[in-house]
């Protein structure tokens, strides 16, 4: 049950992927391939054929990293060259190849310009007590400075709780702390995903050292969540997770949650676990079905709860779900006030019973997000921090749900 526990606030305002130059990218869709996104048939078909080939990889790998394969290691600490094949493996389904090309800057239209009224985002209650609210701003992305910004927004806008990774993004996250302090911010981070043949007693000891450091460079004794990647080796899986066990009995972290797992992966957690995972971080977006292949539920059915980022698609936003013709654009202008479709994407998810980690705009892409001085990331983060204040009909939510 949801408990209304964070202040009123006044609105003031990813199996290892390795890259090369040129990028080939398997890119993840759901099956938004329905009638009113109006796709040819050809590329219904293509979508359909690769969606039941990539069911049959579903747990056989366990390992799909969505949004958290989406900086290249060039651009992360000690990054290196290759080439990138990701699997529609965990949320995913039709797999396109194709090139990225960083979008242009993305403002929201006039119409959809949010009315901003106090924000109360709601919580979820964790074990001992811990109140996670259900709504996180994303920093997946984001440079040091935009990070920095993005948070100040986010908290002016009633957004405390900080989805962000180790990096760039939680030396931004860090900044902000020595000069605002942490208080009232919920702090969620990640640890880094174990390189594949890494012995479980490495796994966990960089996973330990790396607790350490992130504590350090934040300049706190403790984080609010510390979520564990996936892994194929069980072993690893397992190592890692004990040591997460040992950040939550030491004071290190309050609540600990996983990323990407699929079903196995979570039963492989399970045999050794002392501590089940608060929540599970997946892809969800409409087009996927509130419950994707049944991983929200089987997660439910055992007390973890299901967190979701990529709102509008991974990993840049999905041209089907924001076109002036899709489904989330009509339903957007039958809203009083108007909503843009990136904001009928995010509260079709929170009012499907899920957390949201939603990134500041839709100007994002593979390994980048902006969140610029000016209007547009200003008004994005309004605008998502206003998702709580309005509701999708009954009948809305069916067909988004469809």
């Amino acid at each position: 049950m949801l408990a209304q526990t964070a202040p009123k606030m006044l609105v003031s305002h990813t199996p290892l992927n390795i890259f090369e130059n040129r990028i080939p990218l398997s890119r993840t869709h759901a099956r938004v391939s329905r009638r009113r996104f109006k796709s040819s048939p050809a590329v219904h078909a293509s979508r359909d054929k690769a969606s039941r080939d990539s069911l049959t990889t579903l747990c056989g790998t366990c390992s799909d990293d969505t949004e958290d394969t989406l900086t290249p290691p060039r651009l992360q600490e000690g990054g290196g060259g290759g080439r990138i094949h990701r699997r529609s493996a965990l949320m995913g389904v039709a797999a396109l190849q194709w090139q990225w090309v960083a979008p242009a800057p993305v403002a929201l239209p006039a119409w959809a310009a949010p009315v901003t009224v106090p924000v109360t985002v709601p919580s979820w209650t964790l074990e001992g007590g811990v109140q996670m609210p259900t709504l996180a701003l994303n920093t997946v992305g984001l440079s040091a400075d935009d990070t920095t910004r993005a948070v100040r927004l986010a908290l002016a806008s009633g957004i405390t709780h900080v989805d962000f990774h180790p990096g760039k993004e939680r030396d931004g996250v860090a900044r902000f702390i020595a000069s605002q302090g942490r208080d009232g911010l919920f702090l969620n981070t990640k640890i880094r995903k174990a390189a594949v043949g890494i012995s479980p007693t490495e796994a966990a000891e960089n996973t330990r050292r790396q607790i350490d450091e992130d504590l350090g460079i934040l300049g706190v004794e403790s984080v609010d969540m510390l979520m564990l990647r996936d892994s194929p080796d069980c072993d690893v899986t397992q190592a890692q997770w004990a040591v997460l066990e040992e950040a939550l009995r030491s004071g290190k972290t309050r609540s600990l949650g996983v990323i990407n797992f699929c079903q196995s992966t979570l039963e492989c957690l399970l045999q050794s676990a002392s501590v089940k995972p608060a929540l599970n971080y997946c892809m969800l977006h409409v087009g996927m079905g509130p419950d994707a292949h049944g991983l929200r539920s089987f997660g439910e059915s055992r007390g973890i709860r299901f967190f979701a980022y990529g709102a509008v698609g991974e990993p840049g936003p999905e041209p089907e779900l924001l076109s002036s013709t899709s489904l989330l654009t009509e339903i957007g202008k039958a809203q009083k006030p108007a909503r843009a479709p990136e904001e009928v994407a995010l509260k079709w998810a929170l009012q499907s019973g899920v957390a949201v980690s939603v990134r500041p705009t839709a100007d994002f892409g593979l390994g980048m997000s902006t969140c610029a001085e000016g209007e547009v990331c200003s008004v994005g983060i309004v605008a998502r921090a206003q998702s709580v204040n309005w509701a999708l009909t009954a009948r809305q939510m069916a067909q988004l749900d469809a």
